[in-house]
């Protein structure tokens, strides 16, 4: 059964605003589901609770975000942190509203770190 939430026309709203939307919270509280319910159908999905999407992202985050360019959902990010720096570096150069997507769980660390390389 499908549930609409009233944060689903929040996101909508944002993504038209920003290039990188960041949901985070605890684990199992439907982060991934609300933005799947939000996704367009050329926006991909990717999901770093899978080894081999969380060893590529963490060894080699170019050839990752080569593999899944935007619009992307990229879940479980906190994974890998690394990650930020370079999406940083694309969003800088381009203008385009909602190119990622990202979810995490709450971790003082990655928070810091999405701060850092994701301010504005």
């Amino acid at each position: 059964m499908d549930i609409s939430r009233t944060l689903e026309s929040g996101i909508l709203k944002v993504n038209a605003w920003f290039r990188v939307v960041f949901l985070a919270g605890p684990r199992r509280v439907g982060k991934s589901t609300i933005l799947e319910h939000c996704i367009e159908k050329n926006r991909k999905v990717v999901s770093l609770d899978i080894p081999a999407n969380r060893q590529l992202a963490v060894e080699d985050p170019e050839a990752f975000l080569a593999e899944y360019p935007p619009p992307v959902l990229i879940d479980e990010v906190q994974y890998a942190p690394n990650l930020f720096s370079y999406i940083k570096y694309a969003v800088d150069h381009n203008e385009e509203k909602g190119l990622y997507w990202l979810t995490g769980s709450q971790q003082f660390h990655l928070m810091k770190n999405v701060t850092e390389s994701l301010a504005g």
